[in-house]
């Protein structure tokens, strides 16, 4: 059964993750820049006067000397006052004036002030302030939209993960028909087999080594399974600058199970997975491809092929080693190469086999596995 994962809220949550019927809801503890006092705090707050109704309410009756402005904004990127039926967006333009506001509503009830709000003398003579006090009802918030990516982005900040909307979940279906398998797959594979895979990087680090050489450690997420991916100086200045947290990328690379229990992947092309809303429906409303159809990649040869073609053959296939059986068309005959001359089907190994001396030109739009296919968005040439 799928356990639905609910974000905190004021108006639901304690200290710890609650588990509900079908759910779990996160704790307010677990809200970065929150701690145990500012919990506490909304907590008494909420059994003493009800239900928050506003982010004007919440900063009026949660102590602000426990719950000061970087808690609340922590709060309200999380989404724990989406309950209160305001947009993050628009809360967080006021939250300046309405912890200002809270502030001084406090410190009047303190004083034994009333504020020019509290007509019916709500807060007054150093009592609480309520649900009912006139400043939470009358202080309205923008009505902003809240943009997907930036809610995900937000939560990620503030929880350490994704739960609205994951960087993958639009993407997904258009992502698995550009990979050779998902990130779970990759232990069944041989050692040192090549595979193209994608996902969000959910990790990276930078480190030098020894010799002073760069590389990069990063985690590679498609939510079947992570895998830890390095990248090696020979492919360091080609891809470092794609490989960043949250990114979506397909990774051509080799699978390595040097170490005992573990599955690592050697980078060797990193590509931004950027789909067209064309791509996208395609992959949506298309049937899934076939595991057992055949990869090939074929190359139209003029009559008279090239003395050293063959040569030149074997240093491209040297270079984007794959799984794709390369075959060669001359006329009406068709040769196919074997398991000796299988490439990756990227755009570079493309880009190479077409310059080859002899080779006509392909039909634009052709896929490695002879379909036809929308441009893709360019990738990156990895060091030779």
């Amino acid at each position: 059964m799928a356990i639905e994962v609910l974000p905190p809220d004021i108006n639901e949550s304690g200290h710890d993750f609650v588990a509900g019927a079908g759910c779990i809801r996160f704790g307010l503890d677990a809200v970065k820049n929150v701690g145990s006092a500012a919990v506490d705090a909304v907590i008494a707050a909420r059994e003493e006067g009800g239900p928050f109704r506003s982010i004007w309410d919440f900063c009026e009756r949660a102590d602000s000397r426990a719950v000061n402005r970087k808690a609340i904004e922590s709060l309200v990127r999380c989404g724990a006052l989406d309950s209160t039926g305001a947009s993050r967006s628009g809360m967080l333009e006021v939250l300046a004036q309405a912890q200002g506001a809270g502030q001084q509503a406090q410190q009047d009830a303190q004083l034994g002030q009333g504020s020019i709000f509290d007509l019916d003398g709500a807060g007054a003579a150093g009592g609480p302030a309520t649900a009912d006090s006139a400043q939470s009802v009358i202080r309205p918030v923008p009505a902003l939209p809240d943009d997907r990516k930036e809610r995900g982005a937000m939560e990620k900040e503030t929880l350490g993960l994704f739960l609205s909307s994951h960087p993958l979940k639009e993407v997904r279906p258009a992502l698995r028909a550009r990979v050779d398998c998902s990130i779970a797959e990759l232990e069944r594979k041989r050692d040192g087999e090549w595979v193209t895979v994608g996902g969000v990087i959910a990790e990276c680090k930078r480190i030098r080594t020894k010799r002073g050489d760069p590389m990069m450690f990063a985690t590679l997420d498609d939510l079947e399974g992570q895998v830890e991916m390095l990248v090696f100086n020979s492919a360091y200045a080609s891809n470092a600058d794609k490989v960043e947290v949250d990114r979506v990328v397909l990774v051509r690379g080799r699978v390595d199970h040097k170490e005992a229990g573990e599955t690592k992947l050697v980078a060797q092309e990193v590509e931004l997975f950027e789909p067209t809303p064309e791509e996208l429906e395609r992959a949506r409303t298309g049937p899934a491809p076939s595991a057992q159809e055949d990869r090939y990649f074929t190359l139209r040869l003029d009559a008279d092929v090239a003395d050293g073609f063959l040569d030149e053959l074997r240093d491209v296939v040297a270079t984007f080693p794959g799984d794709h059986e390369l075959r060669l068309e001359i006329g009406p005959r068709t040769l196919a190469l074997g398991p000796d001359y299988r490439v990756a089907a990227t755009s570079a190994c493309r880009a190479d086999l077409a310059a080859l001396v002899g080779v006509a030109a392909p039909p634009p739009g052709q896929a490695a596995d002879g379909s036809e296919q929308s441009a893709s968005p360019a990738e990156a040439r990895a060091a030779r």
